[in-house]
């Protein structure tokens, strides 16, 4: 009977399950950081893919806008955008006619000195460098979908807009990366709350692009808008650079999702009835809110009806003020899923996602959190993932086919 072991907090638990039922155990396989991270993104610049050159798409234009992650994100911005300026020096840009607008979303504005890190002093102190304003947006037009796109004014008014961030699974819109940098990044709350109930759509779900109505919707959004080139780096777990791709916002975008894939994508052949999964313990399942990442990995693996058996701690709760407002006041689950199309909110789009997945499947919820509680957000408490998994055999049987994600957070099993 194969023992496998799963980090829980800061520790290990045993998992024992019988050689019948052991479908497969899925691990993430980071690919090494590259050895010169700007000579990376220079050879990403001298080899676009499907687009021209940036210095020659830069040349005459007076009013240069480089998108820019906030500091919530992991992109490395200090490394990604000194190159891209070189070029622009190359096309005959002054530093005067370049503007970094840092893409807030939502989230709260910087100080000088996140800026001052996030681009490096260097670049800092020659071009101009400000946060998104989501109350100061132009409309340039409305996708096919309904989208109304609502533009922070200085991209709106840019002759060239260069998109950077880096590429990881995005839960809804198939991958972050590309266009994203423009939608949610500088864009009106209307834009962002209109795209992001997209989210409930068939068809949205990490490590898919084409058929995502989120992420075609932002791609469409993109081009209204014109973004014209992206710059976006792969990271591996330790946020190391893996790869750099440079060029046309979908064509490029495209080419570094695969990088991901191969990292973190797992083709299966089937769904199992009980996935085990496991967020990778500390902090990754510091809180339910954070755990979602690793709950709704594994719902690809499910059958309709059948269990997911997470551990995920939750040292500090639920996590999240409006997501625990959402996950204690619902009735159902499927109250939480029709809120979030009546009025989307950040935060309680979380409860929104889970309470998808808990429609679906049965959740045993193996964590410090009170068993009164877990039981009213609609979970099953367990002692232990084995005294999960014992029940979960008990009902679907000795052919049940029962697969392992000892890192759920960045692991997607995916059914092709």
């Amino acid at each position: 009977m194969p023992v496998v072991q799963l980090k829980y907090k800061s520790s290990y638990v045993d998992v024992d399950i019988p050689d019948k039922n052991l479908y497969a155990v899925l691990n993430p396989e980071d690919l090494p950081g590259v050895e010169d991270p700007f000579r990376e993104v220079r050879d990403a610049l001298d080899n676009p893919i499907g687009s021209i050159p940036l210095k020659e798409m830069a040349k005459g234009k007076k009013n240069v806008v480089i998108l820019a992650s906030d500091i919530t994100r992991p992109s490395p911005s200090h490394i990604l955008v000194p190159p891209i300026i070189e070029e622009l020096k190359k096309a005959g840009v002054e530093y005067d006619n370049i503007t970094i607008i840092f893409g807030l979303g939502y989230h709260r504005k910087h100080t000088e000195e996140e800026k001052k890190k996030l681009v490096g002093e260097e670049v800092y102190s020659k071009v101009r460098c400000i946060d998104h304003d989501i109350n100061d947006c132009v409309y340039l037009g409305t996708t096919k979908r309904g989208t109304p796109v609502e533009v922070f004014r200085p991209v709106a008014e840019a002759d060239l807009i260069i998109a950077t961030g880096n590429l990881e699974f995005h839960y809804k819109a198939g991958y972050s990366g590309g266009d994203k940098a423009l939608l949610p990044g500088v864009c009106s709350k209307r834009t962002i709350e209109i795209n992001h109930v997209m989210m409930i759509k068939p068809g949205t779900m990490p490590g898919r692009a084409e058929g995502n109505p989120m992420r075609e919707d932002i791609e469409e959004a993109g081009r209204i808008a014109g973004v014209n080139f992206i710059v976006n780096a792969v990271l591996n777990s330790h946020k190391e650079i893996v790869k750099v791709v440079a060029g046309d916002p979908v064509k490029a975008h495209r080419e570094g999702a695969k990088y991901i894939d191969k990292m973190y994508k797992r083709n299966i052949e089937e769904k199992v009835d009980v996935v085990i999964a496991s967020c990778g313990g500390f902090p990754k399942d510091i809180n339910l809110y954070q755990a979602q990442k690793g709950l709704e990995n594994a719902s690809y693996a499910v059958k309709d009806g059948g269990s997911i058996i997470l551990l995920a701690e939750c040292r500090e709760g639920l996590g999240e003020p409006t997501f625990e407002d959402w996950m204690l006041r619902a009735k159902t689950p499927h109250d939480c899923v029709e809120w979030i199309q009546q009025e989307f909110k950040l935060g309680a789009h979380k409860a929104a996602v889970i309470c998808m997945v808990l429609e679906r499947v049965k959740v045993y919820l193996i964590s410090e959190l009170d068993e009164n509680l877990v039981r009213n957000i609609f979970f099953i408490p367990a002692r232990s993932a084995q005294q999960a998994l014992d029940t979960a055999l008990r009902e679907y049987g000795e052919e049940a086919k029962v697969l392992v994600l000892p890192y759920a957070n960045s692991t997607l099993p995916y059914v092709e």
